[in-house]
């Protein structure tokens, strides 16, 4: 599934830097989508990333071309993604904003 919108990913490896999701257009060859993505790893002097020779990328949500890049399997199936909890959230502020109207 797409890491935003929760669609699954159909396409085959190697997944290509031009290669976007069909349903969202959001990359698919970014960190966001990589096996090696561990958001605020504990420990890890690079942060987010757990291969040690893969570079940094200003940009965990954009296409790079980093060599290590691998497909994490768990976004092989559909399940919400993060559009819908950021679609929940806006509904939630715009809820507490209108108590005070």
């Amino acid at each position: 599934m797409c890491w935003y919108c929760g669609s699954p990913i159909q396409e085959e490896e190697p997944i290509g830097r031009s290669f976007r999701c069909p349903d969202c257009g959001k990359d698919l060859r970014s960190c966001m989508h990589c096996r090696f993505y561990l958001p605020s790893a504990p420990g890890s002097a690079r942060g987010d990333c757990a291969e040690s020779h893969a570079e940094s990328p200003p940009e965990r949500d954009r296409a790079n071309f980093c060599d290590w890049f691998s497909l994490n399997q768990k976004y092989r199936s559909a399940q919400a993604g993060q559009k819908n909890e950021r679609d929940r959230a806006a509904s939630a502020k715009s809820a507490f904003d209108d108590l005070f109207k």
